[in-house]
């Protein structure tokens, strides 16, 4: 997630690709708000059982 521009241009189509890869996740578990992102990624990173390093590349990857 190194630029936050291009991710949330791009989330609703990252968002539903995490949802295939990883049944388990919610539409609250990925929500993206303004100023939030270190929390959504520890909500992934929780629910996943993932570094947070593991999760930013999973995003980047997708």
């Amino acid at each position: 997630m190194s630029n936050l521009t291009e991710l949330k241009g791009n989330w609703n189509e990252t968002k539903g690709k995490l949802k295939q890869q990883f049944a388990l996740l919610t539409d609250d578990d990925l929500l993206l708000v303004e100023g939030k992102q270190d929390e959504l990624l520890g909500r992934l990173q929780t629910r996943l059982g993932k570094t947070k390093e593991e999760v930013r590349k999973l995003i980047a990857d997708l």
